[in-house]
C-alpha cells in the first residue's frame, strides 16, 4: 500500500482504491458505589481481592440482587444518547471459562438490551458534524483481573473488578476514518461524564473500546448504506479494549493497512479478536472470533426480566443536566459565540461552567479567550484537569474588566495573569501592587513620541514613503513607557505627529 490512512475516507492501494467501515463498541463502567449484582464496594485503590462478595467469588448458593442505581445510570444514558428505553429487558448468562471469572459466565443482555437505537451527533476536527447510530446500550458485568508479573510460574487472580457494572453502548457501523473514530469516543466520553454516568477515567480503564475494523473497495459502503446488505462491506476484526485516543488512531491505522495489504496479496481476513500493542504500534491475533452461539447465551434463571414503569423513565428524564449539543446551542445564543469556541468550552463540563461563572456582565469573547488559551494552557502544564483549577473565576472576569475599561493592555494583561497565577492577589492587586496600570495620559504619551521622533529624524521621513514603518515607533513608544501606554492612544498621536 503506498498511502497512510488520513481524513480521506478512500484510501489508495497498490491494485485501486479502498475505504475502511468502524463499529466501536464502548465499555463504560457505571459510576456506582456498589456492583452490579453484589454489595461490594467499586473503587480504584484497593488492595487485591479487598472489594469482593460471596456472589462476585461465585461460592454455590449465592444469588445475584440487581442493584437498582445501576439501571437507573444505564436509562439516564440511553437518554442521554437520544435512545430508545427498553420498558422490558432481560439479562442473560454468556457462558465461557477463565480464571478470573469464578461462575464460568458473565451476566449480561444479548437479546433484550435495556437501550435501544439512538443517533450521536459528532463534531469533526474541520467544524462540521456527522450522526452516528447507537445500536443498542446493555449492562454486564465486569470480570477479574489476572496479574502474570509476580512470579515466574503462577498467575494471581484479582477479582475486585468481578462484578463491577458496566455499560457497553454499540455503535452502528457509521464511522470511516480514524479521526472520526476518535472524535466519536471523545463525544460519547463527554456525554457520560456530563450525566455523572461514568467517570470517563480512560487510564483506570473506567472507559475502553472495542473496535471493529474492515475495508471493502470504493463505492461498496454506499451500495451497504443503500440496500442494508452487509455483504458489501468486508471481514471485520475487533481490536480489543484500547484504553486511549491516540492508541485508537493508530490501532485503525495499522489494522486497515494490514487487511488491505492480505486482500492485495489475494489472500482473505479471518474474522478474529485482535489486541493492539502500542510499543510494537501493530495489532497481534488474539483469538478467533466467537460469535453468540458459541457462549451458549440463555436467559439468567436466577434474574427475573426486568420491567420499567413509564412514570420512572420520565422522572430520570426530568433530571436530566443540560447536556453537551444543548449547552454548544445555548452558548452561541446567548453569548454569541462561535461555534468553535462553544465546542471548546463544552469539552469539559467544568470549562463550561467556568466559563459562564467569569462571563458575566464581560466581554464573552474575550472571557472564552482567557479561558480556552491561558488557563487552559496553564491547567495542561500542571497535568491538572479543568475541573481542579485553582483560579476562581471572579479572577478572570475581573482581569477582562481592566482590559475593557482601558486600565491594562491586553499584553500587560498577560504579565498580570502570570502573577495572579502564582498566587499574588486579584488582577487589581496584582496591578496596583507591580504599578502596571496603562498609561492613558495623552500628554506623557506625547512627550515620549516627540522625543523619538526628534532622536530618528530619518526614519520619521521615511514613514511617509513606507506607512508600516510606523511599527518600529509604537514598539520605541511602548519600550520607553515599560509597555504600559495605551496601544490605541500611541497609534493615534504617532499618525498626527508624522503626518499619516
Amino acid at each position: 500500500m503506498t498511502d497512510t490512512v488520513s481524513n480521506a475516507k478512500t484510501i489508495k492501494g497498490r491494485t485501486g482504491d479502498w475505504e475502511i467501515v468502524m463499529g466501536l463498541e464502548i465499555h463504560a463502567q457505571v459510576a456506582s458505589k456498589a456492583k452490579l449484582f453484589s454489595g461490594a464496594a467499586v473503587g480504584f485503590g484497593a488492595g487485591p481481592n479487598e472489594q469482593v462478595s460471596l456472589v462476585d467469588a461465585g461460592f454455590p448458593g449465592m444469588l445475584p440482587t440487581l442493584n437498582k442505581h445501576c439501571v437507573e445510570q444505564a436509562v439516564k444514558t440511553g437518554l442521554g444518547l437520544r435512545a430508545q428505553i427498553n420498558r422490558r429487558s432481560q439479562f442473560d448468562r454468556k457462558n465461557y471459562f477463565y480464571p478470573d471469572l469464578p461462575t464460568g459466565y458473565q451476566i449480561s443482555q444479548l437479546y433484550y438490551p435495556i437501550v435501544g437505537e439512538g443517533v450521536v451527533e459528532v463534531e469533526a476536527e474541520d467544524g462540521s458534524f456527522f450522526n452516528v447510530g447507537i445500536e443498542r446500550l446493555h449492562l454486564e458485568q465486569d470480570a477479574g483481573k489476572l496479574i502474570h508479573d509476580l512470579s515466574p510460574t503462577e498467575s494471581y487472580v484479582d477479582l475486585n473488578r468481578a462484578g463491577t457494572a458496566l455499560m457497553e453502548i454499540v455503535s452502528r457501523p457509521d464511522l470511516r476514518t480514524p479521526e472520526e473514530a476518535v472524535a466519536y469516543v471523545k463525544k460519547i466520553r463527554t456525554i457520560l461524564i456530563y450525566l455523572g454516568t461514568c467517570d470517563g477515567d480512560m487510564e483506570k480503564g473506567n472507559l475502553r473500546a472495542d473496535v471493529n475494523v474492515s475495508v471493502c473497495r470504493a463505492g461498496n459502503y454506499d451500495k451497504f448504506k443503500q440496500t442494508g446488505d452487509f455483504g458489501y462491506l468486508g471481514t471485520r476484526c475487533e481490536i480489543k479494549n484500547v484504553n486511549s485516543f491516540r492508541f485508537i488512531s493508530q490501532a485503525i491505522q495499522y489494522e486497515a493497512r494490514r487487511q488491505i495489504e492480505i486482500l492485495e496479496d489475494g489472500g482473505s481476513i479471518t474474522q478474529e479478536t485482535r489486541l493492539y500493542d502500542p510499543t510494537a504500534g501493530e495489532t497481534r491475533s488474539m483469538r478467533s472470533k466467537e460469535e453468540a452461539q458459541d457462549y451458549r447465551y440463555f436467559p439468567d434463571p436466577d434474574l427475573l426480566p426486568l420491567d420499567l414503569e413509564e412514570a420512572w423513565i420520565a422522572e430520570i428524564k426530568a433530571s436530566l443536566p443540560e447536556l453537551p449539543d444543548d449547552k454548544r446551542k445555548r452558548l452561541m445564543a446567548d453569548y454569541g459565540l462561535s461555534q468553535y469556541d462553544a465546542i471548546v468550552l463544552i469539552s469539559e463540563q467544568a470549562k463550561a461552567d467556568y466559563f459562564e461563572a467569569a462571563a458575566k456582565g464581560r466581554d464573552a469573547k474575550l472571557v472564552s479567550n482567557w479561558v480556552t488559551n491561558e488557563v487552559s494552557a496553564r491547567l495542561a502544564a500542571e497535568g491538572k484537569d479543568f475541573a481542579e483549577n485553582p483560579l476562581p473565576a471572579a479572577h478572570v472576569a475581573q482581569l477582562v474588566e481592566l482590559i475593557e475599561t482601558n486600565v491594562i493592555s491586553s499584553k500587560i494583561a498577560k504579565e498580570v495573569f502570570d502573577h495572579v497565577w502564582n498566587g499574588e492577589g486579584s488582577p487589581a492587586e496584582v496591578v496596583e501592587k507591580h504599578g502596571l496600570k496603562q498609561v492613558t495620559d495623552t500628554g506623557a504619551i506625547e512627550k515620549a513620541v516627540d522625543e523619538i521622533i526628534a532622536a530618528n529624524p530619518d526614519k520619521a521621513a521615511a514613514v511617509a514613503e513606507k506607512p508600516q514603518a510606523i511599527g518600529w515607533f509604537v514598539g520605541q513608544v511602548m519600550k520607553a513607557t515599560g509597555g504600559k501606554a495605551n496601544p490605541a492612544a500611541v497609534n493615534d498621536i504617532l499618525k498626527t505627529k508624522l503626518g499619516l
